[in-house]
């Protein structure tokens, strides 16, 4: 097709078309800009081109097809060359030390773009620059790439994945040279030298140019020998492992998981848990399942409910696509499975990997430098472990970025980070990851059930008991859909002038509030000065309530999807309390906080699919 000229009546966005066509080498998505350009489709070429996808923390995370607003070969191709110039400034040694690429088995055929062809082209850009690549030669699990990082020594680390997003999507996650996923001011300074860096390199569009290059490593096989040796440190009971005679089925929901759980519980000395068939294969359709997150709970593991069901299998581990994520559920006497919260299970591992460093460490002086962390919308039952048996417990923003960067500090501080986790399924169960990981975490999440089984107990009665002994936190996490930035915006500053300007609401339904913490103005009331203490961001909405009856409730906006969140726990401290009874009342107070605070029928709020 002979290029076309764009006239849309919009100049800015002729511009920006007018650039997408002079840079773009990919013929299916330099037609596809074409077509829509013949054919008039103004509000196509809007969505398309209307704005540049943000590069945030979390690096880029959006649909793949034509255009800036997009994940293609064009779009890899720029950010590439921004990171790669801001690595320059700030590493001098970048030509010695390299970064590593990793990436997942995502695909997206109408536009030509895959998991592996941006984990190629952005290996170009680091080579024709000297940069030396370490890029893995097969799929790997996200927290290959921060491991290899540490392990290697390099100056960053770049996975191609969008995680358990729909199937369309794709996204760019960015590790700094500690290892943790980079924060502020990075993700500013990556994005502006993103804006300096638009036109294609000579070489950043030739592939070829990576297939002899001496820069060119693969670290598929080290990594892969040496991971598994260095998580072999938290594998405590080797002798019950040999023998357990817990039944496991494992799922990676048509993701990258099957091959490294397997290696993990291999490492840890169990039998190879049973793998469920249709899923265990890499599937970019994702073709057995609506949502590829484990999660979304129950829907997402009727395979998994059913092969276990067959095989007489008690426990079922499941990996989000990336197998950055856990998620577990256990057979109960009813024959009903219960999918356990990230909560419950972030009091189960926490609570297990304590218990196995104690026995390891009797020294009570080691207790002052022992560290766990969670992020500020999870449970805060590692408070009260942490209050009742001597060690620290910290809060973080959320996201893992936060808690890798924190452990990092503390680490170098020569102080021992146990556990990291937030109730997104995500646990960092070994230090030798900075992020949240789904491999480890599983064959540690086995190794608990087997010991447990010994004990004739089960996880279940494990919660209970940890929660008996340190106090019951109920906890209920939930969203709501909305695509209308402008909407989610007004939801939030009602809140914030409830009563007249910069006030909040100082009840919900019969629910007395006590406290507010806004996390995006900054604002804390229980502080002195009402400054919050935890770092603030004016681009994402966070506000917290709490109640008189010692209920908890978060409200905030995703970083990747068009989600409000809401976060809500009631503590009760350990003794007799009534956990049936704090669930009805926890009910009650969300029932109020979304008629009263979310307001869905007047802001078209679609809740969380069933």
């Amino acid at each position: 097709m002979d290029k076309i000229i764009p006239n849309t009546g919009e100049e800015k966005l002729d511009q920006a078309i007018k650039q997408w066509l002079k840079y773009d080498k990919n013929p299916k998505t330099s037609e596809a800009v074409q077509q829509l350009v013949a054919d008039g489709n103004v509000e196509e070429l809007r969505v398309s081109f209307g704005l540049r996808m943000e590069f945030g923390t979390a690096g880029l995370r959006a649909a793949m097809g034509a255009g800036t607003s997009r994940m293609n070969d064009l779009t890899i191709i720029q950010t590439t060359q921004g990171f790669c110039s801001y690595l320059e400034k700030n590493f001098p040694d970048l030509k010695e030390r390299g970064v590593v690429i990793g990436f997942d088995a995502r695909a997206h055929p109408p536009s030509g773009s895959s998991s592996i062809r941006f984990a190629k082209l952005a290996a170009a850009v680091f080579i024709s620059h000297g940069v030396p690549v370490y890029l893995f030669s097969d799929i790997t699990p996200t927290p290959f790439v921060p491991y290899t990082v540490t392990h290697l020594s390099l100056c960053a680390g770049i996975m191609v994945t969008a995680s358990h997003n729909p199937k369309q999507d794709n996204g760019y996650k960015v590790y700094w040279a500690n290892g943790a996923q980079i924060i502020s001011p990075h993700d500013k300074g990556i994005a502006s030298a993103i804006e300096e860096n638009l036109e294609p390199w000579p070489q950043s569009w030739d592939e070829t140019i990576i297939k002899d290059s001496p820069l060119l490593k693969d670290p598929y096989a080290d990594i892969n020998r040496d991971y598994f040796q260095d998580i072999q440190k938290h594998c405590f009971h080797r002798e019950i492992n040999k023998a357990s005679k817990v039944k496991f089925v494992h799922t990676s929901v048509h993701g990258v998981g099957h091959t490294f759980v397997q290696s993990a519980f291999k490492a840890f000395d169990f039998a190879p848990p049973l793998a469920v068939a249709e899923q265990k294969d890499p599937d970019p359709e994702f073709s057995t399942v609506k949502y590829p997150n484990p999660e979304e709970g129950k829907g997402v593991l009727t395979l998994s409910f059913a092969l276990a069901d067959k095989e007489g299998a008690q426990v079922i581990l499941a990996n989000d696509p990336d197998a950055d994520r856990l998620a577990v559920a256990e057979k109960q006497d009813s024959g009903e499975w219960k999918v356990f919260s990230g909560n419950e299970l972030g009091a189960l591992l926490g609570w297990w990997i304590f218990t196995c460093w104690k026995e390891q460490n009797t020294d009570p002086c080691a207790l002052k430098d022992v560290y766990m962390l969670a992020s500020t919308v999870s449970s805060k039952i590692l408070r009260a472990i942490a209050l009742k048996e001597g060690f620290h417990f910290e809060e973080t923003l959320t996201g893992f970025k936060w808690m890798g960067n924190r452990a990092k500090q503390l680490l170098d501080q020569r102080k021992t980070v146990l556990f990291a986790f937030e109730e997104a399924i995500g646990y960092m169960c070994s230090p030798v990851v900075l992020d949240k990981d789904g491999v480890s975490a599983s064959a540690i999440t086995a190794e608990l059930c087997s010991y447990l089984a010994i004990r004739n107990m089960t996880l279940s009665q494990q919660l209970k008991a940890i929660y008996e002994e340190y106090g019951y936190h109920i906890t209920k996490a939930s969203y709501f859909i909305c695509h209308d930035s402008k909407t989610i915006k007004q939801l939030f500053e009602r809140l914030r002038n409830f009563e007249g300007e910069n006030t909040y609401p100082r009840t919900c339904g019969g629910f007395e509030v006590c406290g507010v913490r806004d996390l995006t103005t900054g604002y804390d009331s229980s502080q002195a000065d009402k400054k919050a203490v935890l770092p603030t961001s004016k681009s994402s909405q966070m506000i917290t309530f709490t109640f008189s009856n010692g209920g908890v409730a978060t409200m905030r906006t995703s970083g990747t999807e068009p989600k409000i969140k809401y976060y809500t726990e009631l503590c009760a401290p350990p003794g007799n309390s009534d956990p049936e009874q704090l669930k009805t009342e926890l009910s009650s107070l969300v029932d109020a906080i979304v008629e009263h605070f979310f307001e869905p029928q007047k802001n078209s709020l679609k809740p969380q699919p069933e």
